[in-house]
């Protein structure tokens, strides 16, 4: 389908990856991995010929119809959601303007035994069975799915693309795509503005996909989930992986380990002939086979091994004065936008030293809360801060922070305190902004990078809070690992909104759900919060909610008594919930301690009591909760 012939991009003489050469085949699921700044999206705007490349060529075998996720998105002003939709059906469009035009003339026109209208007649024809076999009259239908699977509801299909954020606009050009069926797929991090709801949706829809899929994403469980294929940029070359990320994982380290027994043989051997050659110089006899090793050695290519090491962030959030102990209170706060309630009564206390994490779907009011704590969004209720408070945010889109005109220099050294201005190149350095990077103009720069940049101006403006929407989004596997390490350490108060699993787990210490226009809190991290909500991972929660969903039952119309019973429930819930908690919390103690010496058999007894009336509660909590 698709060939890269060759390929070589090279800037000021720098190469970022050369003669590379492979192939795209149908029904390929492919999943290009390498560090921030390896050429990933290079490489996806080559084979989308959206950039050129400095050497060699792609070739594109046939009629072959290639479609681009871009991360810069144009939407023409005053179109609806569903208009916007509807422009990846540039030729039925085209089809059914005619037709309409057609019918108009033909309920307008009463020459009916004129030559005119036999034309009109079957012209009518042939454009009603040309719109029939590209599959018009199931537009409308695979629109509402593929808008609906991707999170939109009925009720957002009438409303202007300029009333939703750039997240969600980005998913109506990811519509988009998938609406115009092309014969390959290339996708520059999908899932980056998804709720845990939409990437499962997409990962169904991806797997049955029947051309090819080629993609950059740093959601491990995505890629596993979809790929049957893993390239890898890694030393300017492209190595080829018959297999899944995390079989690829594996493949790659073996083959490392082999590089580097090969690397040191050829050290080896270079040492001895370089003792050979400098032996055989001093003889006027061996001097033409000094020659000849030495044009060896020469042409031998130097087998390298990538440090990983090498492209690491060294970074440290020190903290900046010490706050008080309470940080945060929020006293029954709400928020709408016009009639829409995203939360209700939210009563919150955060105190110092506490990493809390927000999680919930995308909708439910994660950003937005975090938004009324910074004060960029007005609200209903009190937030107060603490003694002493100095927050630093990291918002979700780095788009609406940064400014495009500015150098990264610039922009850090702007973020940059009097005690941190001496600093500023070397924390650049330390998120992979030396020399000629750092004087990159900010509007180049890619999503990797706007992130590290943001990350970069935390720490020029020492905080004692950090409140972060999505840190991780756009950065690759290990510099995620660099950042909770770094978090990890901070000293001060953490808030994360985050649905990834594998970054919370072992960081978080509270969990703050977000569902339903209601805010919970749970005590204990985000794999205690899995455990209590009987799922695997985030994506599990979701799914459960699926399977035990039932029927809607016909509407009857409710009473006050109605709304007085189901408050009671509610109340009720809450009473066991609690009673859940102090149950796992005691039980967790008994954990602990059973692990430093070995129990009694009262203690044993004791244990099984808990667990048992755990069991009970969490019973009579379903029962409720499907009272309900």
């Amino acid at each position: 389908m698709l060939q890269a012939q060759k390929v070589g991009v090279h800037f000021a003489g720098n190469y970022l990856f050369d003669n590379v050469s492979f192939r795209i085949n149908k029904g390929d699921r492919i999943g290009l991995a390498g560090k921030n700044g390896a050429g990933k999206s290079t490489l996806l705007q080559i084979l989308a010929k959206a950039q050129p490349a400095t050497e060699g060529d792609v070739v594109h075998e046939g009629e072959v119809s290639v479609g681009y996720l871009s991360q810069d998105i144009d939407f023409e002003e005053g179109r609806t959601i569903w208009d916007e939709a509807s422009q990846a059906y540039v030729e039925l469009n085209k089809i059914q303007a005619r037709i309409d035009e057609i019918n108009h003339q033909l309920s307008t026109r009463t020459d009916y035994e004129s030559d005119e209208y036999s034309k009109l007649i079957e012209d009518i024809s042939h454009y009603t069975d040309r719109f029939t076999v590209l599959g018009g009259y199931s537009k409308d239908a695979d629109m509402e799915k593929v808008l609906k699977g991707l999170g939109f509801k009925d009720s957002d299909f009438p409303r202007l693309t300029s009333e939703f954020s750039g997240g969600w606009r980005m998913r109506v050009e990811l519509a988009k795509l998938l609406l115009k069926h092309h014969d390959i797929l290339l996708l520059d991090e999908p899932t980056n503005h998804l709720d845990i709801d939409s990437i499962v949706w997409l990962e169904e829809f991806l797997s049955g996909y029947p051309g090819a899929v080629v993609l950059v994403s740093h959601d491990k469980l995505f890629l596993d989930n979809i790929t049957n294929r893993t390239l890898e940029i890694a030393n300017k070359q492209v190595h080829d992986y018959k297999a899944n990320y995390s079989k690829y994982l594996q493949l790659r380290e073996e083959r490392r380990e082999k590089l580097e027994s090969a690397k040191k043989n050829q050290e080896n051997y270079i040492k001895h002939t370089e003792q050979l050659i400098d032996k055989f110089r001093a003889k006027a006899s061996k001097a033409s086979t000094a020659k000849s090793l030495q044009k060896k050695l020469n042409r031998m290519e130097v087998i390298e091994v990538e440090n990983e090491d090498v492209h690491s962030m060294n970074i440290r959030f020190a903290p900046s004065q010490r706050s008080g102990k309470v940080i945060f209170t929020l006293e029954d706060v709400s928020k709408s936008f016009g009639d829409n309630t995203i939360f209700s009564g939210v009563n919150l206390e955060v105190v110092r030293g506490e990493k809390v994490a927000f999680v919930g779907q995308n909708g439910q009011g994660k950003t937005t809360l975090a938004r009324c704590i910074v004060g960029e969004l007005d609200y209903e209720g009190k937030i107060q801060h603490g003694h002493n408070v100095e927050v630093g945010y990291f918002a979700q889109n780095q788009h609406h922070v940064l400014k495009d005109e500015r150098t990264v220099l610039e922009e850090a050294e702007y973020a940059a305190t009097e005690q941190t201005r001496l600093k500023v190149r070397d924390i650049l350095g330390a998120f992979l902004f030396s020399g000629e990077a750092a004087e990159k103009k900010v509007k180049v720069l890619s999503g990797g990078e706007r992130n590290r940049l943001a990350l970069a101006k935390l720490l020029l403006h020492p905080s004692n809070v950090l409140i972060m929407d999505e840190p991780t989004n756009h950065l690759d596997i290990q510099s995620k690992e660099i950042l909770k390490n770094a978090l990890n350490s901070y000293e001060g108060t953490l808030i994360l909104v985050s649905h990834d699993r594998e970054f919370l787990s072992g960081l978080a210490q509270k969990i703050v759900e977000f569902k339903d226009g209601e805010v919970k809190e749970f005590l204990g991290g985000i794999d205690d919060y899995l455990v209590y909500r009987k799922a695997e991972n985030m994506r599990e929660i979701e799914k459960v909610e699926k399977t035990k969903a039932a029927p809607a039952p016909k509407e009857t119309p409710k009473t006050q008594t109605d709304d007085a019973e189901i408050k009671k429930i509610k109340n009720k819930i809450s009473q066991v919930e609690s009673e859940i908690t102090e149950l796992e919390t005691e039980m967790e103690k008994m954990e602990k301690s059973f692990a430093e010496h070995n129990p009694s058999e009262e203690e044993l007894a004791k244990y099984a009591e808990l667990q048992e009336s755990l069991e009970d509660k969490m019973q009579t909590w379903e029962e409720l909760a499907a009272q309900v």
